[in-house]
């Protein structure tokens, strides 16, 4: 799967899609402790999503609530988040 290739910091807020454009089983790459992680969608709204994620390399998930700052769409499928 390609990674986004740069920081949220780094990305152009005004080119951010919102997070209610976010709909419940997008994938998504979810940055969380100082790595894009493969995320699905839980639900969204216009503040924030929840999203289900693989931290690092893991086989588990967690679960938490992001701003679009953290969010990307990801079109590639993770065979042990999307195959539920």
């Amino acid at each position: 799967m390609s990674l986004p290739t740069v920081e949220p910091g780094q990305r152009d807020p005004g080119k951010l899609a919102p997070t209610d454009s976010y709909r419940p089983s997008d994938r998504v790459w979810v940055h969380r402790g100082s790595a894009w992680c493969a995320g699905v969608v839980e639900t969204a709204s216009a503040r924030a999503a929840t999203v289900r994620y693989r931290p690092a390399s893991t086989r588990g998930t967690a679960v938490d609530t992001v701003t679009a700052f953290y969010l990307a769409r990801r079109a590639e499928a993770d065979p042990l988040l999307d195959s539920r």
